[in-house]
């Protein structure tokens, strides 16, 4: 089993840039693969190799600026799920675009598991998801209200839209994400904003589901992950969905199901929308990683969603 390690942790870095080669070169002499972002607001990434690469580099990342403490979450997958190392140089960690949002002075209260339950029970409580909608999509606490957004970058502007509504009989709100970093933002942006009673899912989804008997979860459906494994369930086992390699969008069993998917191509979100050249190179795209897969290679053009991908964030952040 190969060990998935997220983290991130927002430190000051007065150059970033410095940072960079020795990560890297740590990383790849260990074998690990993923990607890592850097910015003078901290660092944020998801890794993958053996337990031994993955403590070298966490041994690593905790002698660098106020990273002593730095926050990670394990699971693990049958086969490497990155294809190679990316250490990227970033204005912030997980992109808001607000100016004078910093987590390191203020945040939300951190709520863990069964705690949360009951906080999301209680009707004054405002429930929002924070994630994009193609995470949404495929899975969400009961109650929760989904923001539609395609970007974390959107957020702010929707939740000032949409305030007073939202806010209406509602004297608490409670956010989360996949492991936290949105979060991390999230409720400093609405404490900035002036809502007092800001809670948030310590560990994110992730967590939840990693610690909370299925029995007693109030989650439906699976979370998003930003790597091959697409989606992960109760326990972190591997979920059921599976990613168009055409748009990059989770497709469920159902999808796969529609005469509308073409494995590698194109699912039903997507059909339609490409042009007859872009089709024949996707198909051709998925024959070379289908020899390349018989041949028990990885096949250098195949790529999954990553930090880059996803905009916002390398998973589980």
């Amino acid at each position: 089993m190969i060990r998935v390690c997220a983290l991130y942790r927002f430190a000051s870095f007065p150059d970033p840039a410095a940072l960079r080669e020795p990560l890297l070169a740590i990383a790849e002499a260990n074998g690990i693969r993923g990607t890592l972002l850097l910015a003078s607001e901290g660092i944020n990434g998801t890794v993958a190799g053996s337990t031994h690469a993955i403590e070298a580099l966490l041994a690593h990342i905790r002698t660098l600026p106020g990273c002593a403490d730095v926050d990670y979450k394990d699971s693990s997958a049958e086969t490497m799920p990155f294809h190679r190392m990316k250490v990227r140089l970033k204005r912030e960690i997980v992109s808001m675009g607000v100016e004078g949002i910093d987590p390191t002075r203020e945040v939300g209260t951190y709520v863990a598991g069964e705690e949360w339950n009951a906080l999301i029970a209680d009707p004054d409580t405002l429930l929002i998801d924070t994630r994009n909608d193609y995470e949404v999509a495929i899975g969400t606490f009961d109650g929760a209200v989904d923001p539609g957004t395609r970007s974390f970058r959107d957020f702010p502007d929707w939740f000032r839209q949409n305030r007073d509504e939202l806010m209406a009989g509602k004297s608490k709100v409670a956010m989360f994400c996949t492991g936290g970093i949105r979060c991390e933002k999230a409720t400093a942006f609405l404490k900035a904003e002036g809502v007092a009673d800001v809670f948030h899912l310590d560990g994110g989804i992730l967590k939840y589901l990693e610690t909370m008997p299925e029995e007693k979860s109030r989650w439906n459906g699976e979370c998003f992950v930003f790597d091959a494994r697409v989606a992960v369930g109760h326990g972190l086992a591997q979920g059921s969905h599976g990613l168009c390699h055409g748009c990059r969008m989770p497709v469920s069993p159902e999808d796969r199901a529609s005469p509308l998917y073409v494995e590698g191509v194109s699912c039903p979100a997507c059909h339609g929308t490409r042009d007859a050249e872009r089709l024949a190179a996707y198909a051709e795209r998925h024959r070379q990683e289908a020899l390349a897969a018989a041949r028990g290679q990885a096949h250098v053009g195949a790529r999954y969603p990553s930090a880059e991908d996803a905009r916002d964030e390398p998973q589980p952040l």
